[in-house]
């Protein structure tokens, strides 16, 4: 069972696409992260560990036994830490364009200017375009990029670039122990090719990447036909 968790300003709903593409057979969940969607605020705590002790809990209270778990962008810092916990029933780790589980390096002021990005449309457009994308997102997808964005909690849309991203899981990391794929894309200015190679592939073990051609760091929205494929092939192998 594929277990889902989106980037930060995105949804549930980022992952629809891909769902769709996979196999039928498999049971599928998309999360949608405290602050995010459909989700409350919460307490107003946005950590690594909130987010994932959010994600763990919606897993057991499902009562889901055997799963992989899939993780874009912050999502998938999020799901290296949970791997690294080595939880019941986790059999494979899926990180799709994942942030990094080093304490990013970005300045304050280019950290503050990232926090504004989904102040309104424009802003989230300009960002999609620029920065976020290399392929051409559909209207539909792109108003779904904006009405996400700017449906977050105000605390949600800081607290990712001024806290969370600073924080180092690369102890935790070291600790995963289960087939680990990861899918970046070609042209991701976010979280580039190399500095996944560098920063996490070489830090689990048991990983593999694939790089996605032409691709941005919104790869599930992009390239959603071709990540459904790359994991279907992944959870085959297991």
């Amino acid at each position: 069972m594929p277990s889902h968790l989106h980037y930060w300003g995105g949804s549930s709903r980022t992952w629809h696409q891909t769902i769709d593409a996979l196999p039928q057979r498999y049971r599928t969940i998309a999360i949608d992260h405290r602050g995010w969607g459909e989700s409350e605020p919460g307490n107003g705590n946005y950590g690594i560990a909130d987010l994932a002790a959010d994600a763990e809990g919606v897993i057991e209270s499902m009562g889901i036994q055997q799963y992989v778990l899939i993780g874009h962008s912050m999502g998938g810092k999020v799901a290296q830490l949970m791997a690294s916990r080595r939880p019941q029933g986790l059999v494979g780790l899926v990180l799709v364009a994942p942030a990094s589980p080093c304490a990013s390096p970005i300045p304050l002021d280019q950290r503050q200017f990232i926090a504004a990005a989904y102040a309104s449309r424009e802003s989230i457009l300009a960002a999609c375009d620029q920065v976020l994308t290399a392929r051409a997102l559909s209207p539909a997808i792109k108003e779904q990029v904006v009405e996400d964005s700017l449906r977050g909690s105000p605390d949600a849309k800081f607290a990712w670039p001024m806290k969370t991203i600073l924080e180092d899981i690369t102890k935790d990391v070291a600790r995963i122990r289960v087939p680990t794929l990861v899918i970046a894309g070609e042209f991701d200015q976010i979280d580039p090719v190399d500095t996944l190679k560098a920063q996490l592939l070489s830090r689990i073990h048991c990983a593999t990447m694939c790089t996605l051609p032409g691709v941005g760091h919104l790869s599930p929205l992009e390239a959603p036909t071709e990540i459904a494929r790359e994991i279907e092939q992944f959870i085959g192998h297991l």
